[in-house]
């Protein structure tokens, strides 16, 4: 009977995939072991170690191990590298050489399993062992992943008669290093199982294969929790003995108990124990030194468990905002990830740092509401006394009488962030009545446009940079001075502008009936700026008072109505209140999301829909987030720096390029927020794009 290995480590690799130092030493270290006749008693000559080598001397390597065998022969191939899984299910082991094209396997630069799978069968050889320290997934990451769920069977692969695999982790698991380790984290404590006689579970003076995997599992899944090393037995490869351990030997009998007791202790040996433990070491006759020893190496995995929970502990302390971002969450799930930890083993680490936090967090949302409801109600009794003056203003203004209205205003207040922040916020839709001045403007044929009085005042314009998912072309924050004017109460309709566009042309020609969703009272869409500019033409001269598009900074003080966050109603958005993609969106790759700052998602209703369907804003407008963009005077800029400070349009240097604000019912909520900001060329007419007039207060 002959003991044959076969230790291929790979640790130099093409690009495309990741180098592995610990592979080339991870059979060194195995060979040492094996040929101990203390150990595995087996023959050096009978070991054979390749470190990187060449495609064909490995695939060879691999044909000799099992050719020409005794059926009573123990064989045994140990493969430290990265594993290889293709889009049709074959798996590969990876050489020096192995490579891609296209983001495909390259097969000639690779091994395939299938062509080893033959060889074992064909082996007469009944005892063959299969060691895989593979970072499966690793391949994965950088490009290999297959279309479907990556799994590699590998008794399909590699099971047969009389065999025993052995793998570091799962199929679609990385097979991680370890920190302060010289090996890989599987093979270092496969090497310390049978080196330390640790791994004979049952005494007997042999270390059968299963013993080995349990003994290495035990301590991976301390040192790297969420790493699940597998095993995979056929036949009677069960009980296939690899090594061998000294029997009745003291050190071996204190390191097993101290082993059984680390892990009732979870690492911290209680005191009673330590009691156990000094007694057991005076009957066994070892030395406080020789205890220490065999004691810090079983409580290494612990120690390395500890320290990566203190490690994702620092990190999540160093996090300042609160609740946390996506983009923290990402970078702590990635930390998670290379610490090798389950979500079980950073829920206390969460519930401890985040708590403190989830107090003052709520204490300050308290302290914000109550200041918000102070500032709200000053705020009416403001807008109250504007109105008040501004009907006595009008009075004495014989070319527009106004007429008050009521009008339903939302305000979406949050409810819960679930526990401790962790979870989506839920929001609840707090309802009251508004009151503004407006008057009716005839169109003809029984159609008017309705246009509400919006008081001047003074506003800052343009996003704070707190504002989630700002642009920077939202920058920088300037005081705005706006004075009074009339806005459309919604977009101009279909049949607003059907009827505008049939008054005389002024400089071009309009058509009647341009709007790819149809209805009266949907907004018109699919007009260019042009367009907008001839139908306020056209309107002024039948009417002698100045229609206009408005400013830029109208349009936004008016959006607004007197409040700083970034929807008038609150701090995120609801398909409830407008009708915007509320669903995500993957386009080309990346996901785009159909929520904003921890709101909820909604529906996409795929289409426009008829004015005036969701409450106003303060001011009495509607609509002003999402639906359609509207066409604004003013021409792009890529930020505010020299922006008019006094209301008045911006047309200086890009008389091509239009301003569009308000999101519509295609875009994502983050482009409905009133500061977002949008352009397209003046002549472009899209699906998503219409207008809302304003005219000069007190014109006639």
């Amino acid at each position: 009977m002959a003991k044959v290995a076969l230790l291929i480590g790979i640790s130099e690799y093409e690009p495309g995939l990741n180098p592995l130092p610990n592979a080339v030493k991870d059979v060194e270290a195995m060979r040492r072991v094996l040929v101990n006749p203390e150990m595995g008693d087996f023959a050096e000559a009978d070991v054979t170690v390749l470190k990187n080598p060449q495609r064909q001397d490995m695939e060879d390597a691999i044909y000799n191990l099992y050719a020409h065998r005794q059926k009573d022969d123990l064989l045994l191939f140990y493969f430290s590298g990265h594993g290889v899984r293709v889009e049709s299910g074959d798996f590969y082991f990876s050489t020096s050489i192995t490579r891609k094209n296209q983001g495909k396997l390259i097969p000639t630069s690779a091994v395939a399993a299938t062509n080893v799978h033959s060889w074992m069968n064909q082996s007469n050889s009944r005892r063959l062992v299969v060691i895989l320290d593979c970072c499966f997934s690793g391949a994965f990451a950088k490009g290999w992943t297959p279309k479907d769920t990556g799994i590699i069977d590998l008794q399909q692969h590699l099971g047969g008669e009389g065999r025993a695999i052995l793998t570091a982790s799962t199929s679609t698991q990385y097979a991680f290093e370890s920190d302060g380790l010289e090996l890989s984290v599987y093979t270092h404590y496969l090497v310390e199982g049978i080196e330390k006689g640790a791994a004979d579970i049952d005494g007997d003076g042999l270390i059968a294969v299963d013993e080995l995997h349990r003994y290495a599992k035990s301590k991976v899944q301390e040192a790297s929790p969420a790493m699940t090393p597998e095993f995979y037995p056929f036949k009677d490869g069960y009980r296939i003995f690899l090594a061998k351990s000294p029997k009745d030997d003291p050190t071996l009998k204190y390191r097993k108990e101290f082993d059984n007791i680390a892990l009732e202790d979870e690492g911290e040996i209680s005191g009673v124990n330590r009691f156990y433990l000094d007694e057991l070491r005076n009957n066994l006759r070892l030395s406080a030194d020789e205890a220490d020893a065999i004691e810090s190496e079983v409580l290494e995995p612990y120690r390395q468990r500890q320290q990566k929970l203190q490690r994702y502990e620092q990190a999540l302390s160093q996090i300042k905002q609160y609740p946390l971002t996506n983009k923290d969450r990402n970078g702590l799930k990635r930390l998670q990830n290379i610490l090798n930890l389950r979500d079980e083993d950073i829920q206390p680490i969460e519930q401890r740092v985040l708590a403190s936090k989830q107090v003052e967090y709520e204490r300050q949302q308290r302290e914000a509401e109550s200041l918000r409801q102070e500032q709200e109600k000053a705020e009416n009794q403001r807008r109250e006394a504007e109105l008040q003056e501004q009907r006595e203003r009008e009075s004495s203004s014989p070319g527009i009488q106004t007429q008050p209205f009521e009008f339903e205003i939302a305000i979406l207040n949050p409810k819960s962030a679930g526990f401790l922040g962790m979870g989506k916020k839920t929001y609840e839709i707090n309802r009251s009545r508004g009151r503004a001045e407006f008057f009716r403007e005839s169109l003809g044929n029984g159609v008017v446009l309705e246009m509400v009085a919006i008081p001047g005042g003074k506003f800052i314009m343009g996003s704070p940079e707190s504002e989630p998912e700002r642009y920077a072309s939202e920058s920088p924050q300037h005081p705005v001075t706006i004075q009074p004017f009339f806005m459309g109460k919604f977009s101009v309709t279909q049949s607003q502008w059907k009827a505008v566009a049939a008054l005389p042309k002024v400089n071009i020609d309009l058509n009647p009936d341009p709007s790819n969703f149809k209805g009266a009272n949907r907004p018109v869409e699919r007009v260019s700026w042009d367009d907008a500019i001839e139908f306020c033409a056209r309107l002024s001269k039948k009417t002698e008072k100045t229609y206009r598009l408005p400013s830029e900074a109208e349009w936004e003080y008016a959006c607004r109505a007197g409040t700083t966050t970034p929807f008038y109603f609150g701090e995120t958005i609801t398909t409830d209140l407008g009708n915007y993609r509320g669903t995500d969106w993957d386009y080309k790759g990346t996901v785009y999301p159909g929520d904003y700052a921890q709101g909820p998602k909604g529906e996409y209703r795929e289409q426009t829909t008829d004015v005036g369907n969701f409450p106003a804003n303060p001011f009495g407008l509607f609509d002003m987030h999402g639906n359609i963009w509207e066409w604004c005077q003013d021409e792009w800029h890529e930020n505010y720096n020299g922006a008019p400070k006094d209301g008045s349009a911006w047309l200086v240097d890009n008389d091509n390029q239009k301003l569009l604000r308000g999101g519509s019912w295609l875009n994502g909520p983050r482009n409905c927020r009133s500061a977002d900001r949008g352009y397209y060329a003046r002549v472009d007419k899209y699906v998503g794009v219409g207008f809302r007039v304003v005219v000069v207060w007190g014109r006639t």
